[in-house]
């Protein structure tokens, strides 16, 4: 859709559409209320800012829309596409990739979340395991960094014209 036809869209639906691109209620209602936006570039500000303000709760009910890197979810077309080049794995990268998010929600007690569209196997694999030797505090930043960037390439696809 046009960015005027999402500033048209009623509060419910436009919260709705949102809702596609991040799984934090809160989020979703900062994003639809400063609605209209006057171009793209407003919005996608607009979403960062509503995401930094977002308490560690909305950030784990956003998590909660993501899936493992690796998993497969039937519903969930939008993280299959982003994931596809893991599909395409080596049997031995794919295990790696699992253990690690086993690894990972050990340490850290939430989801391996990673912008991987474009993203080799190997480089998913590669960040994941640096990533281990983060403390809480510091991969909680890093979270919130590859969140805002999962939510501005899913707000592009909402928004024609950018990919």
């Amino acid at each position: 859709m046009k960015l005027t036809d999402f500033n048209a869209l009623p509060e419910s639906k436009a919260r709705h559409a949102l809702f596609a691109c991040c799984g934090s209620p809160a989020w979703t209602r900062r994003v639809a209320a400063a609605r209209p936006y006057s171009s793209d570039a407003e919005l996608f500000a607009a979403a960062e800012r509503a995401l930094a303000e977002l308490s560690e709760a909305e950030i784990d009910h956003a998590l909660d829309g993501h899936p493992r890197i690796g998993e497969r979810r039937d519903a969930d077309q939008v993280s299959a596409r982003e994931q596809a080049a893991v599909t395409v794995a080596g049997d031995d990268v794919k295990r790696a990739i699992a253990e690690g998010n086993r690894d990972y929600e050990a340490r850290f007690g939430q989801v391996y979340l990673v912008a991987a569209s474009g993203r080799s196997p190997e480089e998913l694999l590669a960040d994941l395991r640096h990533r281990l030797d983060n403390d809480p505090a510091t991969e909680r930043k890093v979270l919130r960094s590859e969140l805002a960037k999962i939510n501005r390439i899913r707000l592009g696809q909402l928004i024609e014209g950018e990919k």
